[in-house]
């Protein structure tokens, strides 16, 4: 197996512009008109458009709000919260140990904007839960991960998938835990934003739903720029695009759908108003065959192409450059869209 070799701080016999994606050489030295991707850049500067804290956001009609919500609503909003801590989380942590087998510089920036970007979003899971509950109860909402049977197989599926690659940095384990990662920034999480936007379509927790919003945003270019490494790696290693890969990643995705479905019926099953497990189902199975294609992979499931959930497109196509998600305060910020990045639903 090809195993993969750690870029070095600097190297003064090298180019600036890399020689290849993993296992190349380069200066080190970061030059933005001189480096071997020339959608590098581009994504620099869809990443920096997105920039956001949750400072920004005003929480006030959520504190009074959350008392209102059903018991139910409220398990679900929390165990939602604890099951993104954890995986964001996991993925500050993974965006680091990618970055050190990027030959190019220019990916290695990238990923540093990403893992900071991942920093941002387990700031407002706390930013959120320290408004609405007391210490100890997002204490406990932090640890859901340990002591939730169906949280603990979901997470332990990404995690055992991450772990090939931490272990043994080959190319194909590089391959393989990118599929993981899709699966994480872009499946993993939709059910759990459905909930919030069905949340906000009712008038309910919207400054949460905000900032899942601007998360989803994060995650959709998150997952751009992993397809393209992806791609990358394969079209200078053409010799790990097997029909083994490609079969692995089919199942990965069809695997990964479940165990959403399955979380999806925990968390919603028949109790949540206006969202019904069968189009949450449905939606799900949608996005697994999108993710799946967008590597290059089968459809997991036959049918499913198109998007049963379409109110949804109303909460994440939201422009920043007018205001912010429902009656929140105006600002400026770039609009991201088909045209520039954003992954259409």
């Amino acid at each position: 197996m090809n195993r993969l070799k750690q870029r070095i701080l600097i190297d003064s016999e090298a180019p600036n512009k890399s020689t290849g994606i993993v296992n190349g050489r380069s200066s080190n030295i970061l030059n933005w008109d001189d480096v071997r991707f020339s959608w590098a850049y581009p994504k620099y500067k869809r990443m920096l458009g997105n920039f956001w804290t949750p400072f920004e956001i005003n929480m006030a009609k959520d504190i009074k709000q959350f008392p209102t919500l059903s018991s139910r609503e409220q398990e679900s909003f929390l165990k939602i919260i604890g099951l993104l801590a954890l995986l964001d989380s996991v993925q500050t942590d993974y965006a680091g140990k990618v970055a050190d087998y990027l030959t190019d510089s220019s990916l290695n920036a990238l990923m540093i904007i990403l893992a900071q970007q991942e920093v941002v979003h387990n700031h407002s899971y706390s930013y959120v839960l320290s408004s609405i509950v007391s210490k100890k109860k997002q204490d406990e909402v932090f640890d859901f991960w340990k002591n939730d049977p169906i949280l603990k197989k979901r997470n332990e599926f990404i995690t055992n998938g991450y772990k090939g690659f931490v272990e043994s940095p080959t190319i194909e384990n590089l391959l393989k835990s990118i599929i993981y990662d899709v699966i994480l920034e872009g499946l993993f999480f939709y059910s759990g934003f459905a909930f919030f936007y069905n949340l906000a379509r009712n008038q309910k927790m919207v400054a949460t739903s905000t900032m899942i919003n601007y998360i989803n945003r994060d995650e959709q270019l998150h997952v751009g720029l992993f397809e393209k490494i992806y791609k990358e790696v394969l079209n200078e290693n053409p010799d790990y695009q097997t029909d083994e890969l490609r079969k692995f990643g089919q199942d990965a995705f069809k695997q990964a759908a479940l165990l959403e479905i399955e979380w999806g019926r925990d968390i919603i099953g028949a109790h949540v108003e206006g969202l019904l497990m069968s189009d949450l189902e449905d939606y799900i199975k949608f996005m697994a065959n999108k993710r799946a294609k967008q590597l290059g992979f089968e459809e997991p499931f036959q049918g499913y192409k198109t998007n049963p959930l379409k109110w949804i497109i109303a909460y994440q196509e939201v422009d920043r450059g007018k205001t912010d998600f429902f009656e929140q305060k105006s600002r400026q910020y770039t609009k991201t869209s088909d045209a520039n990045g954003f992954d259409e639903l």
